[in-house]
């Protein structure tokens, strides 16, 4: 590459972490080193959930150099995001990219651990996929693995394209990877939260299941149930003794915490989920109630 091309994307990049930075804030809300979010819209931060150790005194360093009171919207652990309100925050919203992330495609994480500026890493995504387990014990719905070697602070901030486009919000980190939520999925949630979705209690469904191997399917298996408590949401849906749960509003099913975290937040909704009942693919609606 001619020393005029390494001079461009190397402007090109400083521009996008340039872009990224004005939305990106510093998150006081745990005793150890503060955390980052991300401009979600008027007022509204992005955060990581496991950054929240506290939901009263929480304060947000601005790239201005303001320091603001927050106090919770919203919080959704199962997908380790939560939203706060800040008033007079004043900021562009970050631009979620519109399409998807791809492997091999370049990335910059960007983090405002201290009030004295960001850091950021460039790497690529080195990794896409529909379930991962953190080091919290959370199952992520989706997740992007990203070799940008994480540093304190960075958790909540985004990674971004070479546009400043986020492609999803840092919540883990782990041997030199970063690794996130997807930012079509964490626009979804913040969504949810804002609209006041995260109130819902713990979604359930009345089922007793345990998980099933099923070498003749493309995915690991799927959750059979073995037994349905009698007036509960599922036994209105029509679940019976004997269904295999294989996905749920297309996310597979492969244990009991992936559907668990499926529903963290929706009691009172509906979703769709494909089983297998005498050997035939089916798809069926079912309630989420609330417990608890």
């Amino acid at each position: 590459m001619e020393s005029r091309e390494l001079m461009g994307l190397s402007e090109a990049l400083a521009a996008a972490v340039e872009s990224a930075a004005a939305k990106v804030v510093m998150v006081d809300s745990r005793r150890r080193r503060a955390a980052s979010g991300i401009v979600y819209g008027e007022d509204l931060v992005l955060v990581a959930d496991h950054a929240l150790e506290r939901e009263e005194d929480i304060t947000l360093g601005t790239p201005d150099g303001r320091k603001l009171p927050a106090e919770v919207v919203g919080r959704n652990p199962a997908a380790d995001l939560a939203l706060l309100r800040a008033g007079e925050l004043g900021l562009e919203a970050a631009r979620p990219s519109e399409e998807p992330a791809r492997i091999g495609q370049l990335a910059l994480a960007i983090g405002r651990p201290a009030s004295d500026g960001v850091r950021a890493r460039l790497g690529i995504i080195s990794a896409t996929g529909e379930s991962l387990r953190t080091g919290r014990g959370r199952r992520l719905e989706r997740y992007l693995g990203a070799d940008t070697a994480p540093f304190p602070g960075l958790s909540g901030g985004p990674l971004v394209d070479a546009s400043g486009a986020v492609l999803g919000v840092v919540v883990a980190g782990f041997r030199g990877v970063s690794i996130a939520v997807p930012a079509g999925v964490a626009w979804r949630v913040a969504s949810g939260l804002a609209a006041g979705e995260g109130a819902a209690g713990r979604g359930y469904l009345g089922i007793l299941s345990q998980p099933v191997y099923l070498p003749e399917l493309r995915q690991r298996g799927g959750l059979l149930v073995v037994g349905v408590e009698e007036g509960s949401p599922a036994a209105r849906s029509g679940l019976v003794v004997g269904d295999i749960l294989l996905t749920f509003d297309g996310s597979p099913l492969r244990d009991t915490d992936d559907l668990q975290g499926l529903m963290f937040g929706r009691a009172g909704s509906e979703a769709s989920v494909e089983l297998l009942r005498g050997g035939e693919r089916q798809t069926v609606r079912v309630a989420i109630g609330e417990r608890g």
